[in-house]
């Protein structure tokens, strides 16, 4: 599914195909608002191989429209693979390693990113983009609703009508994406050994 088609289903749902409510500027910023709050919560994984430098700090600025850092192999290459320890301020990403590395070999990145939806198509799952679609709607009716307040000849109880349909909607729209996201963190920690120190719950450390 591309753009305009993602747009003709929300329009669709609207009942607003000649665009008499919501200008198509309009509905592309509610779909761009509901990918970005699927794409926190579910998003596309990629991967990049970073070279290393004489140094455990390396820059993942060119990771553009990233999400998370999921997991780091190092060094790359080996069988099993490497899954070391880090952590990840800004554009900097740190290998918590015991030997600083020296460049001779590779990391390679797994990463969540943005999805992407335009003119040549998405990224989106065929089976999530009837959520997409219902997640624009709502963000749409809530935009409409808002704006619709201060205009002279709109009934009264239209904008709290939209709004509160609107907010439905948008509600169930986040519901789904916390459970997906919560099935994939699921699936991507049985794929990786987690990087954070596992907590022991029968010792106490402390002062």
């Amino acid at each position: 599914m591309d753009l305009a088609e993602m747009r003709d289903l929300v329009e669709r749902d609207l009942h607003d195909e000649t665009n008499e409510s919501w200008s198509t500027d309009e509905i592309d910023r509610a779909i761009e608002r509901a990918l970005q709050e699927f794409s926190y919560a579910i998003p596309l994984e990629d991967t990049h191989d970073e070279a290393t430098l004489a140094s455990r700090d390396i820059d993942i600025s060119s990771l553009s429209d990233r999400v998370v850092i999921i997991a780091v192999e190092y060094p790359t290459g080996n069988y099993p693979k490497t899954y070391v320890r880090f952590s990840a301020w800004g554009d900097t990403l740190s290998l918590l390693v015991d030997t600083e590395p020296d460049g001779t070999y590779d990391a390679k990145v797994y990463y969540g990113k943005v999805h992407t939806l335009d003119s040549e198509g998405s990224t989106i799952p065929t089976v999530h983009e009837r959520l997409i679609a219902e997640g624009a709607a709502g963000f749409a009716l809530m935009q409409w609703a808002a704006e619709a307040i201060n205009k002279a000849n709109v009934g009264e109880d239209v904008p709290r009508s939209y709004r509160t349909l609107g907010k439905a909607r948008v509600d169930a729209f986040r519901w789904h994406i916390k459970r997906l996201g919560r099935q994939n963190r699921v699936r991507v920690r049985q794929l990786f050994t987690p990087y954070y120190p596992i907590v022991s719950k029968n010792t106490v450390v402390g002062p």
